[in-house]
């Protein structure tokens, strides 16, 4: 057994790759919180989470006035009841988003202690299931870019063997959408998934009128149509189109997941470790999903979450948006078109310390 001996937060803010935009917002920064926890056998498991742009001082306070003193003297191995323990322990502030990804940057922390104590990569302990997953991209879907941009991006993505891209939706007038869909879908042929991104933004009447509309594109899912807490919006919409509705980077708790799933809003389950809480509750979700026979495709965190879909049996594809290599030595192992799960001991994400030594704001 190990015993924790320390543990400390800090902030690092990371400029995006490339412009991004969708129907609500433009991705300018990444805050990312850093946890680092000691044990007494000289280990060292670094965890993290993030925010876009907003309210990582306020996660990072979290952190470092009420989760981290909880820490020290702890044993390491105990993940679940130190989830559970510092979950408790913020009730007045639960479920939610602050408290999500403070809890999360802790608990992937002690995954990667788990992990390298066991000598063994994340995908195996998690779950072993395969180490190879179908990826997918949208890094060349924003909604800025031009019919042709996103044309260029998709062939490319094509060529390169990848399943799939995402293009974002949610132009002002319907017609402008379903141009843009029509010309990436007639460039790439039926044998590349396509699918779609609204960032919440839309009705549900709305989104039914458009998911009608573009029939002809041939979706593979439809991403968070509505604001998330519309459950019965979403029921509605799933109910009127044959095009898997996808949800889930918006959402903190396993219970929300399970309403979706329960009501039959959710075909496809986007769980962010990040905004779940961390991968203890990242893996209840991901069986819960199981369970309904739905696939789970992540949000974001490409270098984290190829080994959780790699270590569950339902894990259908990983998005590709790179975002951490200014501040890690390693990247993203593609082969064939498909992500490799790092197979090294840990969570698999090789730290420049220097980098993050650069980047530190608070």
């Amino acid at each position: 057994m190990a015993t924790i001996t320390a543990a400390r937060a800090r902030l690092v803010d990371l400029e995006v790759e490339t412009v991004r935009t969708d129907a609500v917002q433009a991705f300018l920064k990444q805050e990312t919180l850093l946890v680092e926890v000691d044990t007494d056998d000289g280990l060292t498991g670094t965890g993290y989470s993030y925010t876009i742009g907003t309210g990582g001082r306020a996660v990072l306070s979290m952190l470092t006035e009420h989760l981290l003193p909880r820490l020290p003297g702890q044993r390491a191995e105990r993940v679940e009841h130190l989830w559970h323990d510092l979950f408790a322990s913020t009730r007045a502030t639960t479920t939610g988003a602050i408290t999500s990804l403070a809890l999360a940057a802790v608990d992937t922390a002690l995954w990667d202690l788990r992990c390298l104590r066991a000598g063994e990569p994340l995908w195996q302990v998690a779950g072993g299931f395969r180490r190879e997953v179908p990826l997918y991209d949208t890094e060349g879907g924003w909604l800025h870019l031009s019919t042709d941009e996103l044309v260029a991006g998709a062939l490319a993505s094509q060529r390169a063997g990848w399943g799939g891209v995402k293009l974002k939706v949610g132009k002002p007038r319907l017609h402008e959408d379903l141009e843009r869909l029509m010309a990436v879908r007639e460039a790439v042929g039926p044998d590349l998934d396509l699918m779609v991104d609204a960032n919440q933004s839309m009705t549900a009447a709305e989104a039914i009128r458009r998911a009608h509309a573009w029939a002809p594109a041939d979706l593979s899912w439809f991403e968070e149509p509505l604001p998330a807490d519309d459950v019965s919006g979403h029921v509605r919409l799933a109910r009127s189109t044959p095009v898997p509705v996808a949800v889930g980077e918006s959402m903190y708790s396993p219970a929300q997941f399970a309403e979706y799933l329960q009501r039959g809003a959710a075909g496809i389950v986007q769980v962010d470790v990040a905004r779940v809480g961390g991968i203890t509750p990242w893996l209840k979700v991901a069986h819960l999903a199981e369970a309904f026979n739905v696939a789970v495709c992540p949000h974001f965190l490409m270098e984290l979450h190829v080994s959780l879909v790699a270590a569950v049996p339902n894990g259908r594809y990983v998005e590709h948006i790179p975002q951490l290599r200014a501040v890690t030595r390693t990247e993203l192992e593609v082969r064939d078109g498909r992500a490799l799960a790092p197979d090294v001991p840990g969570l698999g994400i090789s730290w420049d310390a220097d980098a993050l030594a650069d980047r530190t704001v608070a």
